[in-house]
């Protein structure tokens, strides 16, 4: 190491970084082989070793992706730039030195619906959190779409094997690679926490269940998104034939499945996105990789020994349903339809009626636009991770449960605590617009990050500036973070108990 220069030693080879802001910084390594050729859609194989020092200062391409049509300053819209290519599969590493020391890791997983995102969020860049906490900070890039989540064993009888898996699989190899070469980055490997937001989150819940990942990692930190987005295999092979037949192929074409382009997959795909108004592309319960639910499996033991941090904000849906005119204007007789085809029907009515009444004792809006915002919310994001906080605590599992009700001041404050809010104030990226910079703002994302800090060092999310934060048991104690934040038994409890008996083992995302 000299100035501005560091070099290490991994498995596969010596890397050449560099120093910014008091960290080492080592960005595009490979973790697998490039999955193109006869690589494509087949699980990720081990990289090949390199001679010489490679150079690991620029972010790696990025998986295959359609860019978001929101524009690119649209507040909450992470950018993500630089190349895409189907070689993807790279990480990048922040350290505060490159020694001995063992300090805990963070391996994040990004989010995107499965379809979009990157490991070179802009929140990261800094590397606030990994030099805050004297951490490692990992951030990775996986297969999205058609390449990482679509199901073609079925379709073609095994002549391609993928199981719809193969994004989460890379997610499993680059933990593993991060385990047997983090020492070299001044990390411990068998202080792991993964942590990843939205579709992040939701690998993380999904990894929780899956064999091939047990005892990769110690902690988990799911951040809106938890055990309940996964496919049954049904499903996907009728996605994946309503997919193939948009670019006129059949199963026993393999050659030209295989010799699809990139622009082809993604065409194809934006076009199935958009007949079906949801994501297409979600993990599989294939009977291989996944031979039960998740959620399933976590409450049969098979994450007993991981600590949780799990938790959501209070709007995660009201962005994007403030985008769309069928659901600002729809009736209440719209709502019960709506709720209806997702739900059991005769629990419909009830769940409306909780809701209502819940948000008019808080002297909320009780429009349908805001009763539809809120189930749905709660459907997809805040239920699922209360059943999934429960799992973990009647396992024996200490887990810690967290709400985020910041709101955020653009637009005047409509897009209320949206999703994905909480990550500048995790990572220490506040901005005028989006979060807020005032002083309160400062003090609550240092709150956030020295408890997530805590969390990873020694399992327990309680610490100085934040207070004592108990784990999740009988009396549902919550830390609530706000401009006050502190921990509350049993939040809006009206609304959870709403939901007991459904169980929300699968629920698709939307786009």
């Amino acid at each position: 190491m000299t100035e501005n220069r560091s070099i290490v030693s991994t498995g596969s080879g010596q890397l050449e970084g560099f120093v910014h802001n008091g960290l080492h910084v080592f960005k595009g390594i490979p973790y697998a082989a490039p999955p193109v050729g006869r690589l494509r859609w087949r699980p990720p194989q081990p990289v090949e070793p390199w001679s010489g020092v490679r150079p690991a200062k620029e972010y790696g391409p990025i998986s295959l992706q359609n860019l978001m049509a929101a524009p690119p300053d649209s507040p909450g819209v992470p950018a993500f730039n630089g190349p895409q290519s189907e070689d993807c599969l790279s990480l990048n590493v922040w350290t505060p030195a490159l020694d001995d020391a063992g300090r805990p890791v963070l391996v994040w997983i990004h989010g995107g619906a499965f379809i979009i995102g990157a490991g070179t969020e802009g929140f990261l860049n800094d590397g606030v959190l990994a030099r805050r906490g004297d951490v490692v900070v990992v951030s990775i890039n996986y297969r999205l779409g058609a390449l990482g989540f679509m199901n073609l064993k079925e379709f073609t009888g095994g002549r391609i094997p993928a199981t719809g898996n193969e994004g989460l699989l890379d997610q499993v190899t680059a933990i593993k690679w991060v385990r047997d070469n983090v020492v070299a980055f001044g990390g411990d490997p068998q202080n792991i926490t993964i942590g990843g937001f939205s579709a992040g989150g939701m690998s993380i819940g999904s990894l929780l269940g899956m064999p091939a990942a047990r005892g990769t990692f110690q902690k988990a930190m799911n951040r809106s998104g938890a055990a309940n987005v996964i496919g049954s295999l049904e499903s996907a092979v009728k996605i994946t034939e309503q997919y193939l037949d948009l670019l006129g192929l059949k199963g026993g074409d393999t050659d030209g499945i295989m010799g699809l382009t990139g622009q082809q997959l993604l065409d194809g795909q934006q076009e199935l996105s958009n007949r079906l108004r949801a994501t297409p592309f979600q993990p599989v319960i294939d009977g291989s990789d996944f031979p039960e639910m998740p959620l399933v499996a976590i409450r049969n033991g098979s994450a007993k020994d991981v600590t949780l941090m799990a938790g959501n904000t209070r709007d995660e849906l009201k962005s994007m349903n403030a985008m769309d005119p069928a659901v600002r204007n729809i009736t209440e007789d719209g709502v019960l339809a709506r709720l209806g085809k997702l739900l059991p029907p005769d629990r419909v009515p009830g769940l409306i009626n909780a809701y209502r009444e819940s948000k008019q004792a808080r002297g909320e809006n009780v429009a349908p636009f805001d009763i539809l915002g809120a189930i749905n919310t709660d459907m997809m994001f805040r239920i699922p991770t209360v059943q999934l906080v429960e799992a973990q605590r009647d396992n024996g599992a200490r887990a810690y449960n967290y709400l985020f009700t910041y709101r955020s001041p653009a637009m005047g404050g409509v897009l209320g605590a949206m999703h994905g809010l909480d990550n500048p104030f995790l990572f220490g990226a506040l901005d005028p617009m989006f979060t807020g910079n005032s002083p309160e703002a400062a003090r609550l994302a240092e709150k956030i990050q020295d408890s997530a800090i805590a969390f990873m060092k020694t399992g327990d999310p309680s610490c100085q500036s934040a207070g004592k934060w108990p784990v999740y048991g009988k009396n549902r104690a919550t830390m609530v973070w706000d401009v006050e934040a502190g921990v509350e038994e049993a939040p809006f409890d009206a609304e959870r108990a709403a939901w007991d008996g459904i169980s929300l083992v699968d629920t698709r995302p939307m786009s």
